[in-house]
């Protein structure tokens, strides 16, 4: 089970998040069989994905962190609910490159450079928000902050880890943090929030020293007296069921689902995010396909 962190400067000039989700993004590689590379560009992105959904703080809201590089890996979406749990996937989870030449893996090469990043923020209105940027770098953390630069218009420094074994592949540490300058920030809190990133330096680093969200966000923000606003539990949480795949079926249309029918005469439905398959026999369809169908 991870943890998310929310903080409040005293002096209302920083908001932070912070997560510790080791247990998650281990969860996601074990479901999607990811490759290491694959693993940390998933993890990261799913991190991010839950505290941009915790920050939404309405009941039944989501947020959907799409994206879509020129890379071997085709593109990542993840969805997260309110209180941050979050799941995803990548198109191409088998895909894996070269490591950088001091070890590290280059989640940007696999995502690649040019592409685009788009939130989805479903508040519970007629029509989502929907936001959307070009890729920065492919690295994730350094897109995140160009979308809320560019895109929501909030100075933020967005950090993301995952380590890995090399040998295992097993997720070793995985978190990261959101600070974010408030209106009316001066020169001298931008400073201060400057000399604490350069301090803390890479989350992996400080995470595998069992520093925890808290602690992250403490040490970023060691020039300020913090609030803290919530601490609360996250982790990999699918919603799919039965109901709801029927419903994808429905989606169809009675067309292509009687095509179905008298094509294959089953169906086997896979779900994206947690793998569980749901399978439909002939009798089964021909239910919901009489259920489709209007009164006469």
């Amino acid at each position: 089970m991870g943890e998310i962190v929310r903080i409040i400067t005293s002096d209302g000039a920083v908001m932070a998040s912070a997560i510790t989700g080791t247990d998650l993004v281990e969860r996601a590689r074990s479901i999607h069989h990811t490759t290491p590379t694959a693993t940390a560009a998933l993890g990261r992105s799913l991190l991010a994905c839950s505290m941009m959904g915790n920050q939404l703080k309405g009941e039944g809201n989501s947020l959907t962190l799409q994206i879509r590089g020129e890379g071997p890996l085709g593109g990542i979406t993840c969805v997260s609910d309110y209180d941050g749990n979050v799941r995803g996937f990548v198109v191409h989870p088998e895909m894996d490159v070269a490591r950088k030449e001091e070890g590290k893996l280059d989640v940007g090469a696999a995502v690649g450079p040019e592409g685009s990043l788009t939130v989805i923020k479903d508040l519970g209105m007629r029509d989502p928000y929907v936001g959307s940027i070009r890729l920065v770098s492919g690295e994730i953390a350094e897109d995140v902050t160009a979308y809320f630069a560019e895109s929501e218009q909030i100075p933020t420094a967005c950090a993301l880890g995952v380590l890995v074994h090399k040998e295992t592949g097993e997720v070793l540490t995985a978190g990261g943090y959101l600070i974010q300058l408030l209106p009316g920030a001066d020169e001298e809190t931008i400073d201060k929030v400057e000399r604490g990133l350069k301090k803390v330096g890479y989350v992996s680093g400080r995470l595998s020293e069992g520093a925890s969200a808290l602690d992250l966000i403490g040490e970023v923000l060691n020039e300020f007296e913090l609030e803290v606003l919530e601490r609360n539990p996250v982790e990999y949480r699918c919603y799919c069921d039965r109901e709801r795949v029927v419903r994808a079926l429905i989606s169809m249309g009675s067309e292509e689902l009687r095509s179905l029918i008298e094509e294959q005469g089953e169906a086997e439905m896979t779900c994206q995010f947690c793998d569980a398959v749901y399978h439909f026999d002939r009798e089964q369809l021909e239910e919901i396909y009489r259920d489709m169908q209007p009164e006469t």
